[in-house]
């Protein structure tokens, strides 16, 4: 079950859900959940190692971040990719997750968002890839509204425990995976 506004914004007041949200959101939602802002935009370099126990993520380096108050932009030409994360942070009950949505107006532009599951018990900013997959360069403002999230009802579930706890972006060396 996808949880609409009403819930939500009193899941917001009460439990702490989403932490800095924009005045829109917490006056008018549209739709079953958020839109959620851009906060910081990071290169990646060097190398990365996936394996069955162990792993290393690209080193990053923070090339953007929102501050109230400034206009800042990033220009993104074809084929360019970044991580980027939220202004907004979660705080997800052990019965909630979420799921992630580009808003449209991100896709039509050629920018496509490589996102994944907030799982129940995370707590922390949200991270994503963004890369220009069209022919145009696009300028996108630090703090504009980029991807929607949804809470999802999560019956029998478990916590999630893993080393991306609090919104870390990338790992700092070779670790062990729990």
């Amino acid at each position: 079950m996808i949880l609409g506004p009403k819930l939500l914004l009193k899941l917001v007041k009460e439990k702490k859900l989403v932490e800095g949200l924009a005045e829109r959101e917490l006056t008018t939602p549209e739709g079953a959940g958020f839109d959620l802002r851009l906060g910081e935009v990071y290169k990646i370099s060097g190398s990365a190692f996936l394996g069955i126990t162990h792993r290393e993520t690209p080193k990053i380096e923070k090339i953007m971040e929102y501050k109230e108050g400034e206009l800042r932009t990033i220009t993104i030409k074809p084929g360019e990719f970044f991580l980027v994360s939220t202004i907004e942070a979660v705080r997800l009950p052990l019965d909630l997750c979420t799921t992630f949505i580009p808003r449209t107006t991100t896709f039509r532009s050629g920018l496509f968002l490589r996102t994944g599951v907030a799982q129940p018990g995370y707590e922390g900013k949200l991270t994503f890839g963004l890369k220009n997959e069209g022919p145009i360069t696009v300028e996108i403002e630090m703090g504009a509204r980029f991807v929607f999230v949804q809470f999802h009802e999560v019956v029998g579930g478990t916590q999630y425990k893993g080393q991306w706890q609090g919104g870390r972006v990338t790992t700092e060396k070779r670790e062990k995976q729990i």
